[in-house]
């Protein structure tokens, strides 16, 4: 009869060595693999600015709102960003996941979303729900995140700004009163807070073309939204926030803010009277591809710091383009926004002679708005500029109140350009807020 093997004390010893020392490698593993996963994901962090010292009542909301245009993959050329380090997706996406849940943001704006297969998961990953959408035939659109905890989405609505009319009268195009043909949306929801039926905050991001009519479209449609709701919707406040695509000096930022148009942004203005062949397909081209078929004129507008629209001629009062005044009017009847980093950033002591605004780098006159905003959105190799923003529509009667921000970095950390590893992931710099309004 054969004898049954009994380890002995040597053995087991031996055995459990042998086991702890595979545990081990498998720890060593896992932890290389953490160790490159988080350097894949490195980005610059960043500090927030209190803007109260006194405390905050606890009635009411406090909400944490961030924007980001992240750079669709399909937009990315290596002619565009010639000095960028990071340019496919398996290099930019971790950093881009790293940034949007780094500012424990209870809402965010996101534009130029694409690849969402991969994106979703890490939202969900985060404790989020979403709402995307995306203009007629484009292959990136914009997205709103909310927390799960937090919200609750009861409606929402998408504008496309080519089928919205300025005009009540004469032949559609006319009404319209389009100079491009960009594809763009905005996108709308109304988000209950949960445990309150009463109370909640209108949201709304965007991708414009940075001709004023499309802002001042966005504002009365979010105007609209908020008051189809029902009553209690009404005495929310709206956010909106994306990627403009205009700058702190320009017309559109001041129609938007309620500052009066200067002689130089209505000559600004004037050069923009055209009509491009997107529109009016009679115009004669040039032969290059038009701007339709390259991903619009949200692009366009961006890439051209001189606003130059080719392949189009000067309108004619048939084509329906809002005078000056019109424009004005359009905006009026909608309210007056406040941008969060404008209003904020404009309560810090010394802020001005620090190097993080945009009035830092060019004259603003201080009664008017736009000198605090960051000194930066995007910045890269070619085109650096301020195109992004937070901007808050008070309710009746319910102020909103910014209380901090995300510190706008110094621009010598984007060295030749972003994307850059290690700092950011995208060619825009995310914007966040904290903000509180007070009960209805």
């Amino acid at each position: 009869m054969t004898k049954r093997y009994q380890p002995t004390p040597e053995d087991l010893a031996k055995a459990e060595q042998r086991r702890l020392k595979r545990e081990q490698a498998k720890a060593n593993a896992a932890q290389a693999s953490t160790n490159v996963e988080d350097e894949r994901a490195r980005i610059l962090p960043r500090e927030w600015i209190d803007l109260t010292p006194q405390i905050v009542s606890a009635d009411g909301q406090r909400a944490r709102v961030m924007t980001w245009n992240i750079l669709a993959q399909t937009l990315v050329r290596r002619e565009l960003f010639p000095t960028s380090d990071c340019l496919k997706a398996s290099q930019r996406e971790h950093m881009l996941y790293r940034e949007i849940v780094s500012h424990n943001a209870d809402i965010c704006c996101l534009q130029e979303v694409d690849r969402t297969e991969k994106l979703f998961p890490e939202l969900e990953k985060a404790g989020y729900a979403w709402v995307y959408a995306a203009g007629p035939r484009k292959k990136h659109g914009c997205l709103i995140a909310f927390r799960k905890d937090a919200y609750q989405c009861t409606r929402q609505r998408v504008i496309t700004y080519d089928d919205q009319e300025v005009r009540g009268e004469g032949e559609e195009r006319a009404r319209r009163g389009s100079s491009f043909r960009t594809k763009n949306i905005g996108s709308l929801v109304a988000l209950q807070k949960l445990g309150s039926e009463d109370d909640g905050v209108i949201v709304a991001t965007t991708h414009l073309f940075w001709h004023p009519a499309q802002a001042a479209i966005l504002l009365r449609e979010v105007t609209k939204f908020r008051d189809d709701g029902p009553e209690s919707q009404r005495r929310w406040p709206s956010i909106i926030a994306g990627d403009f695509n205009f700058g702190p000096d320009d017309p559109a930022y001041a129609l938007l803010s309620g500052d009066a148009l200067l002689p130089e942004q209505k000559k600004r203005l004037d050069s923009s009277y055209v009509v491009h062949a997107t529109i009016d397909p009679t115009v004669a081209t040039d032969g290059a591809a038009q701007a339709e078929e390259e991903e619009e004129g949200a692009e366009a507008g961006e890439n051209d710091p001189d606003r130059v629209i080719v392949n189009a001629r000067p309108a004619q009062p048939s084509d329906g383009l809002l005078s000056d005044t019109e424009l004005e009017q359009l905006f009026r009847q909608s309210g007056t926004v406040i941008s969060a980093y404008d209003a904020g950033q404009r309560q810090v002591p010394g802020i001005s002679e620090s190097g993080l605004t945009f009035g830092s780098r060019v004259s603003v006159p201080q009664e008017r708005r736009g000198a605090f905003e960051p000194i930066y959105t995007s910045y890269t190799h070619y085109w650096q500029a301020v195109l992004d923003y937070i901007f808050v529509l008070d309710a009746p009667g319910r102020d909103v109140r910014v209380v901090r921000l995300a510190k706008p970095h110094r621009k010598e950390v984007f060295g030749d350009g972003l994307p850059k590893k290690g700092v950011c992931g995208s060619d825009h710099i995310s914007l966040a807020a904290e903000l509180h309004w007070p009960p209805p």
